[in-house]
């Protein structure tokens, strides 16, 4: 399945059906009176976050979506049939944009929310409810509302707890493989990861989600390379975990650029809880590897995890201070909404 992340779509909700003019006519009633009924309901036009969706690509063969016209009322006070909704199923994460790609309509976080994109119009009222002592038959009925018409934006922000940054080739894939039940594409040149890959990572008996960021070079703010257009994928994560390749010239180097990106695209990401982990270690030698740990940790000014994606080495500790840092931003934000709760007696 591929990956899509943003797209366009046309919505229409349908329009109200018209109220009926009739009277009734039946043998022996001498004053049938008016008897037509009102116009049916429009359908309205929803967007619903479902379970077992990662991706917008079901949205790249069908944009438009119309919800059903409602019936015109008929006679014998019969009133028409409402149109049927349409629900627009889509990932959990799912941002709704207006048509400028600015202006947030609905943020989709939880299986099942839903959020009403387009309301259908309403039925025009038949002659019936025009009937007054003043005038017994009436010959006016009122037209259906007309629907609404949209263009919106979706786009798609994975929920993941942990994300992984870091340039091109150094280790993302590699590392989310073995970590996770992922299997992401893994070769030798950069930009192999082209999309977003998700994977579900155990260590302690804890499970997490972590999301491999295809890789960042300096300028993707300006668009160079695969630009930024992914990073909107780990505004949602707890905590970040950059790895810088080990085998590079100048780690320190590496490590600036990806965090004057990450500063570049704004959306306090620079900010989040981040891990740094000196990565490809299996390829260096004592004095290498502790020559590379010394000038990254100055760089970073803080603790640097020495790991590798291949032997494994380090993997697990480098797992569990991502899992306390997770579980460190889920207790915060867990006390920030009970204080935001107001006190009922």
């Amino acid at each position: 399945m591929k990956f899509l992340d943003l797209t366009k779509v046309h919505v229409r909700s349908g329009s109200g059906g018209n109220g009926a003019v009739s009277f009734r006519r039946e043998k022996y009633v001498e004053f049938g009176g008016p008897d037509g009924g009102d116009g049916g309901k429009g359908g309205d036009v929803w967007a619903e976050a479902v379970d077992g969706l990662n991706t917008l690509i079901d949205f790249r063969y069908q944009q438009h979506f119309f919800a059903k016209n409602g019936q015109g009322g008929m006679g014998k006070q019969r009133t028409g049939r409402s149109g049927d909704d349409i629900v627009l199923r889509v990932p959990v994460g799912t941002e709704i944009l207006d048509e400028d790609e600015e202006t947030v309509i609905a943020d989709l976080t939880e299986v099942g929310q839903r959020v009403l994109l387009a309301k259908g119009g309403n039925g025009g009222f038949g002659n019936l409810a025009f009937k007054s002592s003043t005038n017994q038959a009436p010959r006016r009925a009122n037209p259906g509302q007309p629907g609404v018409e949209r263009t919106l934006w979706l786009r798609l922000k994975l929920i993941a707890d942990a994300g992984l940054v870091g340039l091109p080739n150094a280790g993302k894939s590699t590392f989310l493989a073995a970590v996770s039940n992922a299997r992401p594409k893994i070769a030798d040149y950069p930009f192999t990861t082209i999309h977003p890959n998700l994977g579900i990572v155990g260590i302690d008996g804890a499970e997490f989600v972590m999301a491999d960021i295809p890789g960042l070079i300096e300028g993707a703010s300006e668009g160079r390379g695969l630009g930024d257009r992914f990073l909107g994928h780990v505004e949602r994560c707890s905590v970040l975990l950059h790895l810088v390749d080990g085998t590079a010239e100048d780690v320190a180097a590496d490590w600036r650029t990806v965090i004057a990106e990450l500063e570049a695209y704004g959306g306090d990401l620079a900010g989040k809880p981040r891990i740094t982990a000196l990565n490809k270690i299996d390829a260096l030698d004592d004095a290498e590897r502790a020559e590379r740990l010394a000038r990254l940790r100055e760089a970073a000014g803080g603790e640097v995890w020495p790991m590798s994606g291949v032997s494994g080495e380090g993997v697990a500790e480098v797992l569990r201070a991502v899992r306390a840092r997770i579980r460190a931003d889920r207790l915060r934000h867990a006390g920030d909404r009970q204080e935001a709760t107001p006190w009922r007696p």
